[in-house]
């Protein structure tokens, strides 16, 4: 069996006066590829943040691949590769010298950093345009450039914030295939409010609202809570449901089980 290659426990934060995210228990293991949903200002990017370590949590722990996040930050942030929404990189630089500064970033030296890039490279389908500087590339490709800085050092852990956001259906399919072949052999977290991308990508939802997670399961546990007489956007039906102000307190709500 897979084992737990993220796990979060009692996970906590507060700012000021508001508790932004409530005590979140996580597991993701080893071939999972988990869509983290929920409405704005549900939580998600702050939890995100706590998982990668650019923000300490309020209470609670992260442990990476069995390193506990707090008390060894650098060792367990080698273990995952993480795409930040909006993929931010140098626009004036070539993609393979891009590619080869983040393998310099990651400790990597000599022929490592070619056979890292180029392996990279191929990995994620870029060699038609390692040549170009990255400003010049399509939005499909520069997601692939993100993608491949994520993957430089090869993580068990992959962390994506928005991963097709602002692509086209054509491009958004191409990140999507990649993104499940990727999953197949490592935990992949991806931030996410494009329902389809759950039933397209991943193997399991978990939706968070006010800072709780109120369903976690698979996609089609997800669909089966959807009223029967609806047969089109079942999913949009279920996060209404579950994430609209009326329904009850989900600081009260226990999630739905795996």
């Amino acid at each position: 069996m897979n084992h737990e290659l993220i796990t979060a426990r009692g996970l906590d934060k507060r700012f000021g006066s508001i508790h932004a995210v409530r005590g979140i228990n996580l597991d993701v293991r080893a071939g999972e590829v988990v869509g983290f949903l929920g409405p704005n200002g549900a939580g998600k990017s702050t939890t995100m943040r706590m998982l990668t370590g650019f923000l300490d949590p309020t209470a609670g722990t992260v442990v990476l691949d069995g390193i506990n996040l707090a008390d060894h930050p650098m060792l367990a942030k080698r273990r995952f590769g993480y795409l930040p929404e909006g993929a931010p990189a140098y626009p004036d630089m070539r993609v393979d010298e891009f590619l080869s500064f983040i393998a310099r970033a990651r400790s990597f030296t000599g022929r490592d950093i070619k056979q890292r890039v180029d392996a990279v490279i191929e990995r994620v389908h870029l060699s038609s345009v390692r040549l170009q500087t990255i400003e010049t590339l399509s939005k499909g490709f520069k997601r692939r450039v993100g993608l491949a800085q994520a993957l430089i050092h090869d993580p068990p852990i992959l962390i994506l914030d928005e991963p097709t956001d602002g692509l086209d259906p054509n491009q958004k399919h191409e990140v999507r295939e990649l993104i499940r072949h990727l999953g197949s052999e490592r935990a992949v977290v991806l931030s996410t409010h494009i329902l389809e991308e759950v039933e397209a990508v991943c193997t399991r939802a978990v939706l968070i609202n006010s800072g709780s997670i109120v369903f976690d399961g698979t996609p089609a546990e997800m669909d089966a809570k959807a009223p029967r007489h609806i047969d089109r956007n079942r999913l949009d039906s279920v996060f209404r449901s579950l994430t609209t102000v009326d329904t009850a307190d989900p600081h009260t709500r226990k999630a739905t089980s795996r």
